[in-house]
């Protein structure tokens, strides 16, 4: 079970840098970075059975794949920015997490845009 690898790793992780924090501090931060890292990459190699089954997914409904282009982005996106805020947060630097949070927003609405405005023609259709 692949939870348990990560849980392993992750309090395999925190251990270390509990005991580190004592005598160097900053390789504390290097050693939570770093199992958060590898956390992330094997969390990629899990993004390919999502993309997967949304390709999939798009042969059994006549959806446009412009749009599950666009959710797998957003998804993406948000995913990618909660793991840089909280790496900036960790670190100290959270007015850095909290710009990287304000970007991950503004970009998710900018690729939005394109599909509300098709849903606000089909209502205006409608009317």
């Amino acid at each position: 079970m692949d939870i348990l690898r990560i849980a392993v790793l992750g309090i395999a992780g925190v251990l270390l840098a509990l005991l580190l924090q004592k005598e160097k501090s900053e390789y504390s931060m290097f050693i939570s970075m770093a199992v958060c890292i590898c956390i992330f990459i094997y969390i990629l190699g899990k993004v390919e059975t999502v993309i997967n089954f949304a390709k999939k997914m798009q042969t059994f409904v006549a959806v446009d794949q412009t749009y599950i282009t666009l959710i797998l982005k957003m998804v993406g996106i948000t995913y990618v920015a909660e793991f840089a805020m909280n790496i900036c947060k960790d670190a100290g630097y959270a007015a850095v997490g909290n710009q990287i949070e304000l970007f991950a927003k503004l970009s998710i609405l900018v690729l939005s845009i394109p599909v509300l405005t098709v849903f606000l023609e089909t209502v205006g259709s409608f009317l």
